[in-house]
């Protein structure tokens, strides 16, 4: 039997975020985790443990969906074997962009969800040729629509900064990010080189956010030493 990993994805995003990674993790059952349309994190948390069946899980979120794997690890630590945080910061969400997010809620709100389109896709990339990534990028963020996007933006309004907890917890726990990624709390990882604690803090060199689709290979070699670590 293969062990599990529980994947969940990020703000607009869904199993496919996963799409190019799981060819290079097939030794593994990757299970799909998608993130429940509340804008409460303790109701979030909740209704994904009425979809977890394992005693103990090995448990990975993408960017919110890290933040959220975050959440559920400090509320259940006794469920959780390993956490693997990928572009993501279990932070607060800083003062810069809440403004930003509060106007974007309040256009969608009024009808005007906004479809992402391939020119602001482009800006988001690292890999700005690759055709068929544009396409992924573009289809998650479309489909999922207005109702997704409004409870999943509205709840990084309500984010607390988690560290405090997190450093107190007794497991395995690896972050893995890109270098230059502006979707990334920089300030709050920084941080991390001067306090103490067991966290594995991994890097690349880069900008990428999405970094399961773009560098797929890389970040399976990052997986599979986080899945051997006790």
């Amino acid at each position: 039997m293969k062990e599990k990993i529980y994947l969940i994805p990020g703000l607009m995003t869904d199993d496919r975020l996963w799409s190019r990674l799981e060819p290079y993790l097939s030794e593994y059952e990757l299970v799909h985790l998608p993130i429940p349309l509340y804008e409460d994190f303790d109701e979030i948390i909740n209704e994904i443990n009425k979809n977890i069946v394992c005693e103990k899980i090995n448990l990975l979120g993408f960017s919110l969906g890290g933040y959220i794997a975050s959440y559920y690890t400090l509320k259940n630590p006794n469920r959780v074997n390993k956490l693997f945080l990928l572009s993501s910061t279990p932070s607060n969400t800083e003062a810069k962009d809440i403004l930003r997010r509060e106007k974007k809620l309040e256009i969608a709100r009024k009808n005007e969800f906004i479809p992402l389109d391939e020119k602001k896709a482009i800006e988001l990339l690292e890999l700005k040729d690759d055709k068929e990534l544009i396409k992924i990028t573009c289809s998650m963020f479309n489909e999922l629509g207005k109702n997704v996007f409004v409870p999943q933006l509205s709840s990084t309004l309500k984010r607390i900064d988690l560290l405090d907890d997190l450093l107190d917890l007794n497991l395995p726990i690896k972050f893995y990010y890109s270098t230059n990624d502006r979707l990334l709390n920089h300030p709050w990882i920084k941080q991390l080189y001067d306090k103490k604690h067991n966290f594995k803090l991994e890097f690349r060199e880069g900008t990428s956010h999405n970094i399961s689709l773009e560098f797929p290979k890389e970040l399976s070699v990052e997986i599979k030493e986080w899945m051997q670590s006790r």
